[in-house]
């Protein structure tokens, strides 16, 4: 057994790690909430830009535009958004784990953002289109329309055939799912000929020039939807492995008192025991 001393020394180090852990969930908590109300605002800007472009594309059987049109895919390009730090659970291991799952078999690069995701690529030698956005906590609505343009200029010259975002979805504060998102080519349903809905809303100059237009509104949005999830989600795993490992170490803390307070008695009764003897000794 330890000495006491030793054991004293280790219930100090282990409070001192309790009061950062529970320091760190109090923090994660507290911008949680802001986080979530980011998640609930950015959703409808996306889903509106959805609709619109599913209803061009949807009401038009001559239709035709390089986003929507199918290619052979021979490489496919990733936007993976992981976090800035750890102390997060599994956070960003999952998001790594979800996207070697989508990827194998594939030819295929990726644009990180996160320190994260900036470290793990290029340790791991991928092929990286830009490795500027290297923290997702400075990501803002400017960055996403860069990114979106930049990949959509990838998409068009040919360079990659398909774009996937690779995120950590918010379910609740309790449970963060990581997905991989097609977001490109645009998949929406034709109608048949003779079938075709009725368009109501006029175009100018026509509606392929104005859906060729917003796809990369709609790509900015879709990433910067990503980013407020993923935010949210990292908050929350960090809530959940930081409340967590409050309550192991105050569990440790328990049993270090325990093995201390044997440690204490035994050392008290072998005091005894000695005096004893040596009182018998001396009669």
């Amino acid at each position: 057994m330890a000495s006491m001393k030793d054991i004293k020394l280790r219930i100090k180090s282990v409070q001192s790690t309790m009061q950062i852990t529970k320091a760190m969930e109090l923090v994660a908590s507290s911008k949680l909430r802001r986080a979530k109300e980011r998640v609930e605002l950015s959703r409808p800007y996306f889903n509106t830009l959805y609709r619109t472009l599913y209803d061009i594309a949807a009401s038009n059987t001559e239709f035709m535009s390089p986003y929507t049109t199918p290619h052979e895919v021979k490489k496919t390009c990733y936007i993976v958004i992981a976090g800035d730090r750890g102390l997060a659970g599994g956070y960003n291991s999952n998001i790594f784990k979800a996207l070697a799952a989508d990827a194998e078999g594939r030819d295929w690069c990726v644009l990180p953002i996160g320190k994260k995701a900036v470290e793990w690529f290029g340790h791991h030698g991928a092929e990286l289109v830009t490795d500027a956005f290297g923290l997702v906590a400075d990501i803002s609505v400017s960055d996403c329309f860069t990114i979106a343009r930049m990949v959509c200029e990838g998409f068009l010259k040919d360079e990659f055939q398909d774009i996937r975002v690779c995120y950590t979805q918010f379910v609740s504060m309790l449970t963060q799912t990581a997905s991989v998102l097609e977001a490109l080519p645009f998949d929406a349903p034709r109608p048949e000929h003779g079938h075709a809905a009725r368009n109501l809303i006029l175009y100018e100059p026509n509606s392929e020039a104005v859906f060729d237009a917003i796809i990369p509104e709609y790509l900015a949005g879709l990433v910067w939807g990503a980013v407020c999830e993923s935010v949210a989600s990292e908050l929350g795993a960090r809530r959940t492995a930081m409340d967590s490992a409050t309550k192991n170490a105050g569990e440790m803390i328990d049993h270090l008192n325990l093995y201390y307070n044997r440690a204490r008695q035994a050392a008290i009764t072998q005091e005894i025991t000695e005096i004893v003897a040596g009182a018998g000794g001396g009669n």
